[in-house]
């Protein structure tokens, strides 16, 4: 069962606010010196390039949030911060949102400005705990370690005696009625964990959707959006190119499975009885339109539950704009898609 929505509500202009364009422009003006065509970086201006905010006890919008950190693996200082309401009743059980972030696989944390602003936007209108994860970067920590960090993140969640040593873990905190969500490049990482999932074993976690961001994939061939889209001020396929080589393992193409999930050297997914039904989201501006349509049409011929929303008039990273008006339909978006989960599933 598929089913498509495509929005169309958008202003005349691309809408967005001088400090958008100004935080944008800077952000790329910065970066262009820190990626490096050897697919290397420079991590201080990678990292000066990134606004952060600090986790707040105090609520914000309803909302509070706290970091943690994960003591799986001594050498990798994982964490996550979470996210909840702060005034839901306890006997109010909230599901539970797990986030991954974008920025190419190289950039970015839960702690960037635009991602903290999100996911608490995100838990408070829709009503859930939020758990934003802060995988290892490329090219320091190549292909898969990304998607390894966020596969111990759930396997973390599932034991009882770990998840114990959270302190302030929300007791109302759902485990059973889970999504994975991402954008671009967390989006792309949010597919792989799933399809882990798949053939994997939970006591407690139990994965009920999946929303699937502005999905960064690619493949040898050039699509007709990358070739064709520029119109908007985040992105480029100059960047792409260069978080591909900083992400995949030395030698590969793009036709690597880590970034052409249907591609010739994917894995099928039509198998997996266990995938989740998914929520895709596309910009009609962003270079990475066509990737995620083809996402979409790959899930549909694997047989699963897929629903796609189309925002015909932004592109990459438009829910880091609150100004849009796209960015309240998404948020809402999240909310209807994440309640008819439930209600469908019990």
């Amino acid at each position: 069962m598929t089913q498509e929505i495509i929005h169309d509500q958008t202003s005349k202009s691309n809408g967005l606010s001088l400090k958008s364009r100004f935080m944008y422009a800077a952000h790329s003006f910065i970066t262009a010196f820190a990626y490096h065509r050897d697919g290397t970086v420079n991590r201080r201006l990678v990292n000066l390039a990134d606004i952060r905010s600090a986790a707040s006890s105090t609520p914000i919008g309803g909302v509070t949030s706290f970091d943690h950190t994960i003591g799986i693996d001594p050498l990798n200082k994982l964490w996550f911060r979470i996210f909840f309401p702060a005034n839901s009743p306890s006997s109010h059980s909230l599901p539970v949102i797990i986030y991954f972030h974008g920025g190419g696989f190289v950039s970015f944390s839960p702690a960037t400005y635009a991602y903290d602003t999100f996911c608490r936007k995100v838990s408070g209108d829709v009503g859930a705990v939020v758990i934003s994860v802060n995988y290892r970067l490329a090219p320091e920590h190549k292909w898969p370690a990304q998607y390894d960090d966020g596969f111990d993140v759930l396997k973390f969640l599932d034991d009882d005696e770990m998840r114990a040593k959270i302190e302030c873990f929300p007791a109302n905190a759902d485990l059973g009625r889970c999504f994975l969500a991402g954008d671009s490049a967390g989006a792309n990482l949010a597919h792989h964990v799933a399809v882990r999932v798949g053939g994997a074993r939970f006591k407690t976690v139990r994965v009920r959707g999946l929303i699937s961001i502005q999905p960064f994939y690619g493949g040898e061939e050039r699509t007709d959006s990358e070739l064709r889209t520029k119109q908007w001020p985040v992105l480029t396929l100059s960047q792409t190119d260069f978080f591909w080589k900083a992400f995949l393992p030395n030698g590969s193409d793009r036709d690597h499975p880590g970034s052409s999930v249907f591609g010739p050297k994917s894995k099928d997914v039509s198998g997996l009885e266990s995938f989740p039904p998914t929520l895709v989201v596309v910009g009609g501006l962003d270079l990475l339109r066509d990737w995620g349509m083809r996402y979409y049409d790959g899930l549909k011929r694997s047989g699963k539950k897929v629903e796609l929303v189309q925002y015909s008039n932004v592109g990459h990273f438009f829910y880091s704009a609150p100004e849009l008006p796209e960015y309240k339909l998404f948020v809402s978006k999240i909310g209807e898609f994440v309640e008819n989960q439930l209600r469908l599933q019990g």
